[in-house]
This record gives structure tokens, C-alpha cells and sequence, in this order.
């Protein structure tokens, strides 16, 4: 069980407001984990098998793929405050992971173990849903991140971030943001810029 209820009743409150019962969401209680993460600390790691799905409390966590032959970060997903944080792809599928999850600043998170959710979903209709509803947010994301490279605009991608993650820019370096909107620093102050102006 957990220590800290405020945490917790945090969480509740957001599965709440999705539709989970409070006697269905009890039985999840002995599962979650409260856990702190510096900046830099990584909740997965390349090859791993993601094998927890995190509910952030505070902090930003991103997803980002590193090329091979270069080098070069690329930045695919950010986590912040109240969203679900898991390797998606890895975690969904238990095998091991192509990318990065690592926080971006000191971090607080609830997570609970895939083993721990199986039973849950095998107990529960209403936890069934739940897992049905991460896989769903896992596709929606990686088909907004994959519309958006080929039909929106960057300043487009960028309005929706600051719509998303409004307090991304106070934990995460500009060249981050830039690489995650496929573009390079100076385009990301222009639209700043123009954006300020509007």
C-alpha cells in the first residue's frame, strides 16, 4: 500500500473522470509504487523492456530515438504532468524497446508493474477498459506525431504543443522542442516570435 494518498487520489480522480468506479479502481491499490526521477534518469532504456506504465504526479519525460551512424537525438513524444508515461510499443507488445524514456527534470511518479495490470484486467471489466484505453492513446499518438510531420505546418505542431504541454518550455531546452517539430533553433524562434506577435 501506498504512503502518500495525495498521489493516489490524484490518480483516482484522473481514472475517475474516465469512467473507473472507486471500488474497481481500489483493487489497484496494493500495485502502485510511488517513485522520484532526477533530470537525466531514465524510466527505460534502449533494448529494455518497458515493464511499468507511470502516471506522472510533476515533471517531463520524453521519448527519443538516437541514430546509429550519427549520433543525433531525435525527439518523438513528451510526457507532463497527470499523463501516462510507459515505451509504448515495448510495454504493449513485451519486447525490448527502440528508444529512450528520460526525464527531462526531477520527476515524481506513480508506476505499476504489467504483471500487476494483467491480473487487474483478468479481475476487472472496468481495468480491461483502462488497458484498451492506453493501447487506443498509444495509436492516437503516434498517428497525430505522424499527420502532423506530413500534413500540418510546424508552426501548426507547435501551437498544439504549447496547447498540450503548456508548461514544457520552463524544463525542456529549445533544441529539444525544435528536434520533436522536425525543425532547426532558428525556425523555432521565429515561430516564437510570430506566435508572441499574434
Amino acid at each position: 500500500m501506498l504512503d502518500s494518498t495525495t498521489e493516489i487520489e490524484l490518480l483516482r480522480t484522473t481514472l475517475g473522470s474516465a469512467g473507473m468506479k472507486a471500488d474497481a479502481f481500489d483493487l489497484s491499490l496494493p500495485h502502485w509504487k510511488l517513485k522520484q526521477y532526477k533530470k537525466g534518469e531514465f524510466y527505460n532504456e534502449y533494448k529494455n523492456i518497458c515493464k511499468h506504465l507511470g502516471f506522472i504526479i510533476s515533471g517531463v519525460f520524453r521519448i527519443y530515438r538516437v541514430n546509429g551512424e550519427t549520433g543525433e537525438e531525435k525527439n518523438m513524444l513528451f510526457f507532463t504532468d497527470h499523463q501516462f508515461v510507459a515505451s509504448y510499443k515495448s510495454f504493449l507488445t513485451q519486447t525490448s524497446c527502440d528508444y529512450y524514456t528520460e526525464a527531462m527534470a526531477d520527476s515524481l511518479i506513480l508506476y505499476i508493474h504489467i504483471d500487476h495490470l494483467n491480473e487487474l484486467y483478468e479481475q476487472s471489466h472496468q481495468w480491461e477498459r483502462f488497458g484498451r484505453m492506453v493501447a487506443e492513446k498509444a495509436f492516437y499518438e503516434v498517428m497525430v506525431n505522424t499527420e502532423g510531420f506530413l500534413f500540418k505546418t510546424p508552426e501548426d505542431r507547435y501551437r498544439e504543443m504549447v496547447e498540450k504541454h503548456p508548461n514544457i518550455f520552463n524544463a525542456v531546452p529549445l533544441y529539444h522542442i525544435a528536434s520533436y517539430l522536425g525543425i532547426q533553433g532558428p525556425s523555432l524562434s521565429r515561430i516564437r516570435k510570430r506566435m508572441v506577435g499574434k
